[in-house]
């Protein structure tokens, strides 16, 4: 089988990036993989394995995406590719029908995202076009996979068939967190702090992380030590900074920057919160509960189900009074805090090994076949 990807994720290109890891294990799984990267300049075509390649469009700006990558996907043309599988079912989405049918292969869309969810239609403009486009491409493709059951009864509604529709979340692996050596230390980092509340993500509109600042901010008068790490870069970081300093929380708040090995972050802090406004997974709440990490989030993505009121924290989407008392609860009661962590960790043990994982992704890919 050969299959061509529509991708966004410029970390693609980067040497040990864990999206160029799993890149090169989805290659194992065909005769060949190639893979179309929206990016701008300063990119190169980078073979990642024997059989696995990825093209960047080296694109003048957003706009240009699709007609740049379109050239490349004529390079294509007579190679036998037997199936186009698109990351989204928007923009990459419609290059993957274009592509499939210039190729005449089969078409496989992928949603990572809940774009059927309110505050994804209420976010902007373009999102109310995106969906739209989804709505429009969908009943085009050969194979629908989805990376959580709540975006699988979202798509249900719409009337797609339940059979057609693949559930398949991108892979965490729990043991290797589990396993992970501490080299960074939160508290002896930050010895300012007696309880850490860790948040790990791209800093954008969607996660709401003005509502964790807020909620910081009804926390730290009662608690001074109270802190709150947040890892991760985006283009929202310079309006939290300023949203931090105009509440004078700069000795409760920390940006910590990007890191590329997260699991010392969740083996060391005392809770981890996920205040987004959607999900389409959230495999950040894994991580965490890997580790052992009592869990307070939003209820998007994976909430309800491995991730559930049973083992974590889950409070309505916005609800800044319940997110304060949530942390508020853990940082006063040890046994629940202990008692939530245990339960998240073995709630995630159920998962598999990577190898069941990826014999469940080519058999999605043979579905659409």
């Amino acid at each position: 089988m050969k299959v061509l990807m529509i991708s966004a994720d410029a970390n693609i290109f980067k040497k040990g990036s864990e999206a160029q890891e799993r890149m090169e294990e989805y290659g194992k799984l065909a005769a060949k993989l190639d893979i179309i990267v929206f990016s701008g300049k300063g990119f190169k075509k980078t073979v990642i394995s024997d059989n696995t390649t990825a093209y960047p469009t080296n694109s003048e700006g957003k706009f240009f995406y699709l007609f740049d990558a379109l050239k490349i996907v004529k390079q294509f043309k007579g190679q036998g590719i037997n199936l186009v599988t698109a990351q989204d079912p928007f923009e990459a989405g419609f290059l993957g029908w274009r592509a499939a049918r210039l190729l005449k292969a089969k078409l496989q869309l992928q949603i990572h995202t809940d774009f059927l969810s309110p505050y994804f239609l209420k976010e902007s403009l373009k999102n109310r076009i995106r969906v739209m486009a989804a709505k429009w491409l969908l009943p085009k493709a050969d194979g629908i996979r989805v990376v959580s059951e709540r975006i699988k009864r979202g798509l249900s509604v719409m009337g797609k068939r339940l059979s057609e529709i693949v559930v398949l979340p991108i892979f965490v692996d729990a043991e290797k967190v589990q396993k992970e050596t501490v080299k960074i230390d939160l508290h002896q980092k930050y010895p300012q702090f007696d309880f850490v509340v860790l948040m790990t993500l791209r800093l954008e509109r969607e996660k709401n992380i003005g509502l964790a600042i807020e909620a910081m901010n009804e926390v730290a008068p009662n608690y001074p030590k109270a802190g709150l790490v947040i890892v991760g870069e985006g283009s929202f970081k310079n309006k939290l900074q300023s949203q931090v300093e105009s509440l004078e929380l700069e000795n409760n708040i920390v940006f910590a920057g990007w890191a590329d090995d997260l699991a010392p972050y969740y083996k060391t802090a005392d809770a981890y919160l996920l205040t987004s406004n959607y999900e389409g997974y959230g495999r950040t709440l894994i991580s965490a509960a890997s580790a052992g990490l009592p869990i307070i989030t939003t209820d998007v993505g994976l909430a309800g189900g491995i991730i559930n009121k049973d083992n974590s924290l889950v409070v309505p989407v916005g609800d800044k009074k319940a997110i304060v008392e949530s942390i508020v609860k853990l940082m006063s009661e040890d046994n629940l805090r202990r008692n939530l962590g245990e339960r998240a960790r073995k709630s995630v043990e159920t998962l598999g090994s990577k190898e069941s994982y990826l014999r469940e992704y080519k058999k999605s890919w043979e579905m659409c076949l």
